[in-house]
């Protein structure tokens, strides 16, 4: 059996792929009202319209009542992880906790898997992250991930539980280039969408994502992650789908902003809070990172689009 925390769309399709293995998966949701109506109509129409929800999918919003010492994927928006933990860790005890979740804390400046070393200790922190949009693995199409955990042997059972027909993970022991790949790609990718919807075309993108994953390397070379990893799926994989699909929340955003339309404030877009905490970390280590500054400046409301194009373009002429 394994556990899903979260009825999001992500943890739904989680779900949804690995109840194709056989065995009964636990999916979670705080609010006992959504369980019902999944119970009923067998979809999560709220999160997730569409794909049936399989008959070994359980639903429950009782949380005291997991089993012990099976995995736990977390599956909830990245600020709202370490209350979360704080929450119910101590409840979920010792056993893999899986961060399913995209980004870097506001406060405190961590990322989830390091979030979850902090406020759950008893846990093992691991994180499956990259290129992935949960209506793509709801309805099997293929992909692949990259499942993070410092404990390579604890990883290797992980892998194997959690690769589906559709889903190949791929292992690693480096949380922290994992981590800050999927946190840094969802910043470069409003970025992006800026720059299309401001009407500057594909080649300008393509000079974004490039410089962009030139700040990304930087800062997580910085603290301590290995090259490899950034060039892997959780960081120039999911950097490349997440800039140039309209199905990223975070590329949608920055095409409202390129545009000058209203965003909806309902939507969670991981890359507007990442924008501001990864500028604000990038001060402290002494890191350049203009793209993540005017992201962050633009996300604010503090430069227009146009604004934010001028001010990367008139910074000083440099080497590659």
């Amino acid at each position: 059996m394994i556990t899903i925390l979260g009825s999001g769309a992500f943890g739904t399709a989680l779900a949804i792929s690995l109840a194709q293995n056989g065995g009964d998966i636990l999916l979670w949701a705080q609010d006992p009202d959504h369980v019902a109506e999944m119970r009923n109509t067998r979809q999560n129409t709220r999160r997730l319209p569409g794909p049936r929800l399989p008959d070994n999918i359980l639903l429950t919003d009782d949380i005291g009542a997991l089993p012990a010492d099976i995995p736990a994927l977390i599956s909830v928006p990245m600020q709202t992880l370490r209350g979360f933990l704080d929450d119910h860790g101590a409840t979920l005890g010792a056993r893999p906790f899986v961060a399913c979740c995209k980004g870097i804390d506001l406060e405190t400046h961590l990322g989830p898997a390091e979030t979850i070393a902090r406020h759950a200790p008893d846990a093992l922190p691991a994180i499956l992250t990259g290129p992935s949009f949960a209506t793509d693995i709801a309805t099997g199409l293929p992909t692949a991930l990259t499942l993070a955990c410092a404990d390579d042997d604890a990883g290797k059972t992980l892998q194997q539980s959690l690769t589906t027909p559709n889903l190949r993970i791929y292992r690693s022991t480096d949380t922290t280039g994992a981590e800050l790949g999927g946190a840094l790609k969802n910043v470069i990718a409003i970025a992006c969408g800026a720059s299309i919807g401001l009407g500057l075309g594909d080649s300008a993108r393509a000079a974004l994502m490039t410089r962009g994953f030139a700040e990304m390397q930087r800062l997580a070379l910085k603290r301590g992650a290995r090259p490899e990893t950034l060039m892997g799926l959780s960081g120039f994989g999911d950097l490349a789908l997440t800039c140039t699909s309209d199905l990223s929340r975070n590329y949608r955003h920055g095409l409202a902003l390129g545009r000058g339309e209203d965003v909806d404030p309902t939507i969670t877009v991981e890359g507007v809070a990442t924008a501001r905490a990864v500028t604000e970390w990038a001060a402290e280590l002494e890191i350049d990172m203009p793209i993540c500054a005017t992201v962050a400046d633009l996300c604010a409301g503090r430069l227009s689009a146009a604004e934010a194009l001028q001010t990367l373009l008139s910074r000083p002429l440099k080497e590659e």
